[in-house]
């Protein structure tokens, strides 16, 4: 064994040196605790942050400790900080003999940099794990700074009970943050890791003001504060007990546990300011809401040069009992008529429309779908940007038919709506009335987006101009930015397109679901639009200028419907009171490098024809050029009194007279005449000039002319109805059904339709395609 151990001494020493430096290493990463996650708004102040998962109040790591704390500290731990290696041999010495006097440990002697070792090793406290301490010191002083050592102090030195680091302490027991400490609470902190189980607010008041005010002291007579100050500094109380920490974003905060970020710092891109002003008017109108029995409610704030979330209120935060933990901005609900302005302004892309044409508003039935508007009336035609204000449903699927719900489908992909998770037949010619789901998020994002493109095409001279990066979802980490794809000659909408939809939208007359006609006042140019969901389950109101776009939820987390739940009576209210919150004013500059005027016809919106009565300049995208003229002012042949339509075959031409006049189509005509007085309607063909072979083309089966029926109850007393039944000599045609001039139903091939009429006399119209009429009268007879 002896000359083993010599043969191989040198070999043996090099494993002896190899064990004592690696027990005697500085790990690669000091610390290896969990920390909380803590969100910061775009100027480093504190928005809210969550308990680390070892139950401390831990914050990150930071850069940076404050000049008072850190004269303070070093004041009371360790005055010889920026000049010793790591270990205080004076202070050991001092330390030493200060035991031995008292005849047991009063003094450790150790530096800042050895406690920081500690406080990584957290192992008990021996006088080898002391020698450990002073040996890993050293190495920590090569491996860091001073400034390095003090921030790795500042996060993990203990501040009583479970907060742990200045950060934390600073929120928890001064509500503010570590740069806006006084002496007199930067000496308090700076005493507390001293003996933090002893000694913290809440208990033991008088020890620790004591403490604090002998450091308070000793910074005086070494010069770091005047006397004045110190005077002010004792006057200051001891904290009574932890404060809460701000929680001005908890749902985004939520949200980054759920998107990785869980125990790191992120500096979002909300403004603190704003978001406390947001949040105040969501709470102000929930309690207007709430009334109705509508407890939830969200709003966004995007900056539109950005694409970053200036204002992030997830939910009303007035409990936890009526689903104000769910984040809305993030929750996927029915659209309502959200989406209508982007198939307006991919309409006027491709020059289907122009911002008037009118369109038709009548009873529809496609395929099954019966589509009816909020209202449940019929305008029969109107313009496509009265439409569009207006949010009717019926002209909106007639667009969506002539532009192809599965381009729309990829075009709102493309745009940046990501919950279309179903191919686009599933949703079909719904798609724009709510058949699909999207967050407030999206949504928002892509009215910013839209508002960003316009922006951005005055930024490039030359033929190309736009950016299909410009569509992309809202950010809200300050860091985030968007991919840069260059520069192209076209996008997903043109700027003119996108210049005459938010003209359009900036209209702030507009029509409240229930009550009328609302007059929105604002002294700002904003584009905006509202939807309301099936059911009256979800209020939509988005809205955009040149510098931001504001978008609104509000409902039931749980998707219960309440009356009067729409967009424009619960939902644009609180986004018009968020928009005179913001700053700015700016409006649209007009793209007229895209733009083209051209003479329409003012009735009916498409390019004029010489049979135009009334004219006006407008102006269209480029493909508008190629847009269909007017098919509605048509030139008629008159009788010589004006009261009957004649024809070569009838009357000479000598003695016709010849007009052009607006005409409608026969269905859309019925209905518009009823809302526009000055309509005139054709004159009936003279007697001799109708067509001798022409017959009835539908006829009333049941009831009969003048007929009186009786309606009995059913068994559990609920009103009957009885079965009234048409027929058509067109197998495929379409008929509507009115009674007492209210539309019912429409019917095609057999043509029935259950009726439950009320007691008395009562007038049947039903209406085909072609314009034809049939009215009848009958008699509900009483049980009496």
């Amino acid at each position: 064994m002896h000359a083993f151990l010599k043969r191989n001494r040198y070999y043996l020493g090099a494993i002896l040196l190899l064990l004592v430096a690696y027990y005697f290493s500085l790990p690669q990463i000091i610390f290896h605790e969990s920390y909380s996650t803590v969100l910061e708004d775009r100027t480093g102040k504190l928005l809210g942050a969550t308990i680390a998962t070892d139950g401390q109040w831990r914050f990150p790591e930071g850069e940076v400790v404050p000049d008072k704390f850190k004269t303070a500290l070093i004041v009371f731990e360790d005055k010889r900080f920026y000049s010793h290696p790591g270990v205080d041999v004076l202070s050991l010495g001092r330390a030493t003999q200060q035991n031995l006097s008292a005849g047991k440990i009063i003094s450790g002697g150790s530096t800042i940099t050895m406690q920081v070792i500690r406080l990584s090793r957290n192992n008990s406290r021996t006088f080898f794990e002391k020698l450990i301490e002073m040996i890993l010191a050293t190495r920590l002083e090569w491996r860091y700074s001073k400034e390095e050592i003090l921030s790795l102090y500042a996060a993990h030195a203990p501040f009583g009970g479970n907060v742990v680091g200045l950060e934390a302490a600073c929120w928890r027991y001064f509500g503010r943050d570590a740069a806006e400490l006084s002496w007199s609470e930067a000496a308090l902190l700076a005493v507390l890791p001293n003996n933090p189980s002893l000694i913290h607010p809440g208990k033991n008041r008088d020890a620790l003001k004591s403490k604090r005010d002998r450091l308070l002291k000793r910074l005086l007579v070494v010069g770091k504060m005047d006397s004045l100050t110190y005077e002010l500094a004792l006057t200051e109380p001891i904290p009574d007990h932890p404060i809460a920490l701000p929680r001005l974003a908890p749902h985004l905060l939520s949200r980054l546990l759920k998107e990785g970020y869980s125990g790191k710092r992120v500096v979002a891109s909300i403004d603190r300011t704003m978001q406390e002003r947001v949040t105040q008017l969501v709470s102000y109108h929930h309690e207007r809401l709430k009334g109705n029995r509508v407890f939830n409610a969200a709003a966004l704030v995007v900056e539109v040069k950005t694409g970053r979330a200036v204002a992030y209120v997830g939910n009303t935060n007035a409990g936890a009992t009526r689903g104000e933990a769910v984040d809305i901005i993030t929750a996927r609900r029915s659209t309502g008529s959200i989406l209508k302005p982007l198939l307006y302004a991919a309409m006027l892309d491709e020059g289907k429309i122009l911002p008037a044409t009118l369109q038709p508003d009548v009873p529809t039935l496609i395929n099954g779908f019966a589509p009816r508007n909020f209202s449940k009336e019929y305008d029969g035609a109107v313009a496509a940007n009265q439409a569009l204000i207006r949010s009717l449903n019926i002209p909106a699927v007639h667009q969506l038919r002539d532009y192809r719900y599965e381009k729309f489908y990829d075009l709102l992909q493309h745009t940046g709506l990501t919950t279309l998770n179903q191919p686009a037949d599933h949703y079909g010619l719904s798609l724009i009335l709510g058949g699909a789901e999207g967050t407030l998020w999206e949504i928002t994002g892509l009215y910013a987006s839209m508002a960003r493109t316009l922006n951005n095409f005055f930024q490039s001279p030359g033929s190309n101009r736009y950016n299909k990066s410009d569509f992309h979802s809202p950010l809200y980490k300050l860091s985030d930015s968007t991919r840069y794809v260059g520069i192209e000659s076209s996008s997903w909408l043109s700027a003119a397109a996108i210049y005459l939809t938010f003209n359009a939208l900036q209209e702030v007359y507009r029509p409240g679901e229930e009550t009328g006609w609302r007059m929105f006042h604002s002294s700002k140019r904003i584009a905006w639009k509202t939807g309301t969901s099936h059911g009256l389950r979800d209020a939509w109101a988005v809205g955009v200028n040149g510098e931001y776009a504001v978008g609104v939820w509000v409902g039931n987390a749980d998707g219960e419907g309440r009356p009067g739940l729409t967009g424009t009576e619960s939902a644009s209210p609180l986004m018009f009171d968020i928009f005179g919150q913001l700053p700015g004013n700016s409006w649209f500059l007009t793209p007229q490098h895209e733009l083209h005027e051209v003479e329409v016809c003012s009735r009916s919106g498409m390019r004029a024809t010489e049979l135009c009565e009334a004219r006006e300049k407008q102006l269209v995208t480029r493909s508008g050029l190629q847009s269909g003229v007017c098919r509605y002012d048509q030139r008629i042949h008159l009788s010589a009194d004006k009261h009957y339509r004649v024809h070569a075959d009838c009357e000479s031409v000598t003695q016709m007279i010849t007009e052009a006049r607006f005409v409608l189509p026969p269905v859309q005509e019925y209905y518009y005449k009823t809302k526009n007085l000055s309509y005139k309607t054709l004159p009936p063909l003279r007697s001799d000039c109708a067509n001798p072979a022409a017959v009835a083309s539908m006829d009333m089966i049941y009831p009969q002319r003048d007929a009186r029926i009786f309606i009995p109850r059913q068994l559990d007393g609920q009103q009957g109805s009885a079965l009234f039944e048409a027929t058509h000599r067109q197998p495929g045609a379409i008929i509507y059904w009115h009674l007492d001039g209210a539309f019912m139903a429409s019917t095609r091939g057999t043509h029935r339709v259950a009726v439950a009429p009320t007691a008395g006399k009562h007038k049947l119209t039903l209406v085909d395609e072609a314009g034809n009429i049939v009215e009848q009268m009958f008699s509900v007879i009483s049980e009496n």
